[in-house]
């Protein structure tokens, strides 16, 4: 992220029309991509194997999207996702692409499109205020959100690289924490639709202080 534009890969989308009107989809139940994020997938279906065949000799873009809360298949789908582009890829040698996504910025599904293609692909409105999302930074409360993140690593024994947490920006730090938490997809949605950073920020911090709350008690006493 540079500001007033988003970097990915060898790739700057500064405006609409670095974007592209349609996009294929991959469904997946619990996983999160936000902008600057980067988001590890093991590919083996024959259906989005070709996707991935599809986006590297194209624009090297997915859209990553949840199946509709509730649903157990791909035919209803959330209507908030998030644009990837293939920024590492690599073939295994038993059929599966191991593939890194970087997130570019999220979008809303609009109608999907008849294809011949194994895969779905819709019209997309893409939220272009996410190319420019490091004007935010400022607004979010970084020490509450440190604050709930040790808490939490604290209260399940886990550490973590601080010298890297305090080194990243304040986008960096909310997208990365929320994609690495271990929520379910109803809260990974919310994370998602939040409508700027501080927002998805303090959703983060509740979030995490409901869980708290919900397996330790009163999380005022886990907080401090």
């Amino acid at each position: 992220m540079r500001d007033g534009f988003m970097q990915v890969g060898n790739a700057r989308y500064l405006k609409p029309g670095d974007l592209p009107d349609a996009i294929a989809v991959f469904p997946l139940t619990g996983a999160l991509l936000l902008p600057a994020g980067q988001l590890p997938l093991n590919i083996f279906e024959p259906r989005y194997l070709a996707m991935l065949d599809a986006a590297l000799t194209g624009n090297r873009l997915i859209g990553m999207v949840q199946p509709a809360l509730g649903e157990h298949e791909d035919k209803n789908l959330a209507a908030v996702g998030c644009l990837g582009r293939i920024t590492s890829f690599a073939e295994t040698g038993d059929g599966r692409y191991i593939v890194s996504l970087t997130g570019v910025c999220r979008f809303r599904l609009l109608e999907e499109k008849a294809t011949s293609d194994p895969f779905r692909i819709f019209r997309i409105a893409p939220f272009i205020a996410d190319l420019s999302a490091a004007n935010e930074e400022e607004a979010v409360d970084r020490a509450a959100l440190l604050t709930a993140f040790k808490a939490y690593l604290d209260a399940n024994k886990l550490e973590a690289d601080w010298e890297s947490v305090e080194r990243a920006s304040n986008l960096t730090l909310v997208n990365s924490l929320a994609m690495m938490s271990p929520f379910g997809p109803a809260e990974k949605q919310a994370l998602l639709e939040a409508p700027d950073l501080k927002t998805r920020a303090e959703t983060l911090i509740a979030i995490t202080e409901i869980v708290l709350a919900r397996v330790f008690g009163d999380s005022d006493t886990v907080l401090q």
